[in-house]
């Protein structure tokens, strides 16, 4: 029993360190290491060309670049393609530690299609993605202290713009030779290497070659016999029509201390860790500041309220007293539009399921980055599978409001937030694809999408319901009056619009610095991974928004206004608006984006976020208020 205890007790401070670390070096389990011998050949394959101007990715092959014999596709996941993902063979051939200089891939002569091409993917600041042994290439940047460690950018560029020679004109040059540094971690005993970084640096070079072109040629632009890098880069390879474009490469080895399992730090180490603990500071004092107004609520008025309740011995001094209590009467009236709320109740508890179960692989490593496309693919399938609470807590509510008709209930929550989603999400997928980019969805994608909805949602959200409506309904902890009464003239500052309005801030205000990261991880292509500080962000969220939505509730119910149903769900899922504006404004602080269609799909995407984040914290909103009123109300003794 007590070696029981020890091993729950390792295990709960593992997870601690997870939680506190986001587990950013623990890799994908059952994903193996691969040992490679000297001389073994190495994959080298190419992603989807990126950027953050346009957010429109390309297929590599969709500029001229050098094509290998026979262009193949690998196999990608639901969340690849979502994401944009094209992953394809190269003609790039490397050995495990048989380095290479001034390797000579092929000869291109763009056509006038091409180079259009070509000029525009430069001005747009596109960047090429490749990958190997499923680790993507970056581009070590120094910074202004040469002592300190290199920052890593994410893929390299197609190439640049600027004058040359003097002239006033601004040209487009190509990156066509490229210095390969692939590191790796050798077995001092079975002298196998595993690759632990791959990192590119891109030139410019307008290749010269002696004679007449053929496949033997000699470049007199770089030296092959060299062991290091050595390019004429004073001269560039300007984009023109039918101007030939050598492509060249380099690969370097380089031994390396970093260990397989911590080969992905290069990637996820990019943020400061201090801003992200200040953002837990700041939200936590939120949170105090919130539970002393809950607790000073709960302990001290209600606790005095009650007790002159309970002490009250005659119907006229009950009929003398004002707050909330005069209310008991009404406070449980269904309200209007109840199938809607209970609808929309339905699906904030299939988005709270699916966020927690996700957050929790997260931490545990499960959805690491080196699984490309996990994280989108199981938030999709959890989403799926939540359908069943889903109907459930849609139809217990219907039912506590004397409801019948629950498969109408279920059709209902099972289709109306789904379907708005799909409607947004395939009018953007439709402006994507007119500008054929490899990020419009496929049919077949979008066939598993719907197959998805209807074949395993839809079901599941008709078995939640029929369970939950074959549970005794809730009941009321008081009786409900048959006519509705007068609401007071109510004071300015209870207004329901600007009490709403209100009861937003603080949710947002507890997580708009982590929001920050997450945008930036999202748009301008960077990894996320630092899920425990997400996690409990998202912790402080739950109790912020149960909070502010109990402590107007009260003020509310005291103001003898009995209309709180709607109005708990408002109050916490007004925060969506802010997360909108704060969207809006980082869109014009923070991105270069200058399209129509691109800055089309972004505020498409932060409409369909923050409708998500209205349904999530309206849900906790409401079912924080509905846990207090039931509370409140059977503590006092009703005639």
């Amino acid at each position: 029993m007590d070696s029981l205890r020890r091993s729950l007790s390792f295990r709960a401070l593992i997870l601690l360190l997870f939680l506190i670390h986001g587990a950013r070096s623990f890799y994908l389990p059952g994903v193996a290491p691969e040992d490679f011998e000297k001389g073994h050949p190495l994959k080298v394959k190419v992603n989807k060309l990126t950027s953050i101007k346009t957010q429109l990715p390309y297929s590599f092959y969709s500029l001229p670049f050098c094509p290998p014999k026979k262009i193949l596709d690998s196999a990608e996941n639901l969340g690849e393609v979502l994401r944009g993902d094209r992953i394809e063979n190269s003609p790039y051939e490397f050995k495990m530690r048989d380095p290479k200089m001034c390797k000579i891939l092929c000869r291109i002569t763009p056509n006038a299609k091409e180079t259009k091409d070509l000029k525009e993917k430069i001005a747009d600041e596109y960047r090429v993605n490749m990958i190997l042994d499923n680790l993507p290439v970056v581009v070590p940047l120094r910074r202004s202290d040469q002592d300190s460690t290199p920052v890593y950018q994410l893929g390299f560029h197609v190439g640049l713009k600027g004058h040359y020679s003097g002239s006033k004109e601004e040209k487009h040059f190509i990156h066509n030779h490229l210095a390969f540094t692939v590191k790796y971690h050798r077995d001092a005993e079975t002298d196998l290497g595993r690759i632990v970084g791959f990192e590119v640096k891109p030139f410019s070079v307008k290749h010269e070659y002696e004679g007449t072109w053929n496949e033997n040629s000699r470049l007199t632009t770089c030296d092959p016999h060299a062991k290091h890098t050595v390019v004429n880069s004073n001269s560039p390879q300007e984009v023109e029509e039918k101007k030939e474009i050598i492509f060249t490469y380099d690969v370097e080895f380089q031994e390396s201390d970093v260990k397989w399992a911590s080969r992905w730090d290069t990637y996820l180490l990019m943020s400061d860790d201090q801003i992200h603990w200040f953002s837990i500071v700041n939200s936590l004092m939120i949170v105090l500041f919130l539970s002393g107004m809950v607790a000073m609520i709960m302990l001290r008025t209600l606790y005095r309220d009650i007790s002159k309740y309970n002490e009250l011995e005659t119907q006229e001094e009950a009929q003398e007293e004002t707050g909330w209590k005069l209310v008991h009467g009404d406070v449980f009236r269904p309200p209007s539009n109840s199938d809607l709320l209970c609808i929309y109740v339905g699906t904030g508890v299939q988005f709270f399921g699916m966020i927690l179960v996700t957050m929790i692989f997260a931490i545990l490593g499960f959805l690491s980055p080196s699984n490309r496309g996990g994280l989108m693919t199981a938030m999709l399938l959890l989403w799926v599978f939540m359908g069943l609470f889903a109907g459930y807590a849609s139809t217990r509510l219907y039912k506590m409001f004397k409801g019948t008709e629950w498969k109408r209930i279920a059709l209902r929550t099972a289709i109306l937030f789904p379907a708005i989603v799909f409607a947004i999400f395939f009018v953007l997928n439709a402006l994507i694809w007119g500008q054929k980019s490899s990020g419009a969805v496929p049919f077949g994608t979008m066939f598993a999408l719907v197959f998805l909805w209807f074949g395993i949602s839809v079901p599941l959200v008709f078995v939640g319901s029929y369970i939950g409506f074959k549970k005794p309904a809730i009941e009321d902890p008081v009786k409900t009056n048959k006519i509705p009464r007068q609401i007071p003239e109510q004071a300015w500052y209870m207004n329901p619009a600007f009490s709403i309005l209100i009861g937003g801030i603080l949710p947002f205000g507890a997580v708009f610095i982590e929001l920050f990261f997450i945008l930036t991880s999202i748009w301008l292509n960077q990894f996320y991974y630092i899920f425990g500080f997400l996690f409990l962000v998202f912790i402080i969220l739950i109790v912020t928004c149960a909070e502010i939505t109990i402590v107007l509730c009260y003020f509310q119910l005291c103001s003898e206004d009995y209309l709180w149903w709607w109005r708990s769900y408002l109050t916490a899922g007004s925060s969506a608006l802010y997360l909108f504006l704060y969207a809006t404004f980082y869109f014009f602080t923070k991105l270069e984006i200058t399209k129509l269609v691109s800055g089309a799909l972004y505020f498409g995407y932060m409409l369909i976020v923050s409708y998500a984040f209205f349904v999530l914290t309206g849900t906790i909103g409401f079912y924080a208020c509905f846990w207090f009123t039931r509370l409140i109300y059977s503590s006092v003794k009703i005639d």
